[in-house]
């Protein structure tokens, strides 16, 4: 079942699939250093930046995070990704969309983020994420109408998933470390 994140109470299962989204994203999209620079910025003082950043974001509009509670059924002793046994109360995954005030980043829509345990995935949990996505997008008055999203050009499910969808390429990111 797909919600409106709740905050502070949804904050600390949020935390644990945000954390499990990043070391993710750093163990597939880099060598070593990459991971481990994934890895170490995940401490107290990023959990707290990252809780007010929540806060203000949900602030500005209360519909911009989902998350998908897990099902009583589907909530027998599962392992997530990091081997663990996800509690009944655990969240499945969530969806980030930026507040609309902050479409003019991209003159857009924004899906800042959006991140399903390696149990629920394939499961239709990330389509109903998805869905949810596009409606908080939808209700956003926007320069564009479009809503974008970063993806790793080498992973081949997450692009088949976004395809599935309706999303095409429009430009692409290039970065400098500072």
């Amino acid at each position: 079942m797909v919600r409106r994140y709740e905050h502070p109470d949804d904050f600390d299962d949020l935390w644990d699939l945000k954390s499990a989204f990043e070391r993710e994203l750093g163990a597939s999209t880099g060598g070593d250093e990459k991971e481990a620079s994934y890895e170490a910025k995940l401490d107290r003082t990023y959990r707290e930046r990252y809780r007010e950043w929540v806060a203000e974001c949900v602030e500005k509009d209360e519909g911009c995070i989902h998350v998908a509670a897990v099902d009583a059924e589907d909530q027998s002793a599962t392992d997530d990704d990091d081997g663990q046994t996800a509690s009944a109360d655990a969240l499945a995954g969530y969806a980030f969309v930026l507040p609309e005030e902050l479409s003019m980043i991209w003159d857009a829509a924004v899906l800042n983020e959006i991140y399903v345990r390696e149990p629920y995935r394939g499961t239709g949990v990330a389509d109903d994420l998805l869905d949810a996505a596009v409606e908080t997008a939808e209700r956003q008055d926007l320069p564009l109408d479009r809503l974008v999203l970063d993806v790793d050009p080498s992973n081949e499910r997450a692009q088949a998933f976004y395809r599935g969808h309706g999303f095409e390429p429009w430009g692409e990111m290039v970065a400098r470390s500072l």
